[in-house]
């Protein structure tokens, strides 16, 4: 998937009207259908509708159109803010996240190059797993952080490892186990469990979390799509839970390790093509300190 792409399925969903999107787009209308085929091979869904006189938006297509806008969005800001940066010797890496558990792990990271890389402007973007992967694949993002396990490799990336991650039981700070050294998983089983959306958390978590469910009534169970919602309904007392160790800011939760559980290797994703010294040097920070 690249933006060429986006902007003609934008264009021709908003207009409804492949001519008319050619000659916002300033390319031939075949142009324009191809890049919609080609997207649509992609995705292997049926976007828009089209016959000899109408096109109309699939509910795929209708769905999909929200999550286009948001990454084109996102990348139109990314591109003022670089001329706007261009002129004030600051130096700008784009920086992928798949999902928010990564923030707190990157946090420490930032710290270390704050210090070290003083003019480092740091441009984030936190964006669903598949979206991500396509903007580091087609080269948009300078590096990608994550779970190993995450990010499928390809013959031109490198993944270095800069933290090895435990799992957690995540509960209330008044839950009975809150002071235990560590706890088994079959300790979950008794207890009411928050599950979250795969894609906005480590898919060992997501696996773990499931794994867990399975033993547990579905009266018992309460699912989210975030991990913000996943924390609040633990700290209202709904559930417990399962997540990467994190620093957690709020003192109402208690992390406390999940027993005989493998570690999560977490660590930067970047291409071995990429010649930028701000990213070698950024990169030779992360791998030092951490």
């Amino acid at each position: 998937m690249n933006t060429d792409q986006l902007k003609s399925f934008i264009q021709v969903a908003e207009n409804l009207n492949f001519a008319r999107a050619a000659e916002i787009l300033n390319i031939s209308q075949s142009a324009v259908s191809r890049q919609i085929h080609s997207l649509e091979d992609e995705l292997g869904t049926k976007l828009l509708h089209r016959t000899t006189r109408t096109v109309t938006l699939t509910p795929a297509g209708i769905s999909f159109l929200e999550d286009a806008k948001n990454v084109m969005s996102r990348l139109r800001i990314a591109e003022q803010k670089l001329l706007r940066h261009q002129s004030a010797n600051m130096q700008v890496l784009t920086i992928g996240c798949q999902n928010e558990a990564n923030l707190d792990l990157l946090c420490k990271i930032l710290k270390s190059c704050r210090e070290q890389m003083p003019q480092l402007y740091p441009f984030l973007k936190v964006i669903p797993h598949r979206s991500i992967l396509n903007l580091f694949y087609h080269e948009e993002l300078d590096l990608l952080f994550g779970f190993q396990d995450d990010i499928p490799l390809k013959s031109d990336t490198i993944y270095k490892e800069l933290f090895r991650i435990p799992l957690c039981c995540i509960v209330p700070a008044t839950h009975p186990c809150a002071s235990s050294s560590e706890l088994a998983k079959e300790t979950l089983y008794l207890e009411n469990i928050v599950v979250c959306n795969s894609y906005a958390i480590p898919s060992k978590v997501a696996e773990m979390q499931n794994q867990i469910s399975q033993h547990i009534l579905p009266e018992s169970t309460y699912m989210c799509e975030n991990l913000q919602v996943l924390l609040t309904l633990v700290r209202a007392g709904y559930g417990c839970s399962i997540l990467p160790q994190m620093n957690f800011i709020n003192t109402d939760i208690r992390a406390i390790p999940l027993k005989d559980s493998e570690p999560l290797s977490y660590g930067i994703f970047f291409k071995k093509s990429s010649q930028s010294p701000l990213l070698k040097k950024f990169i030779s920070i992360v791998t030092n300190t951490s």
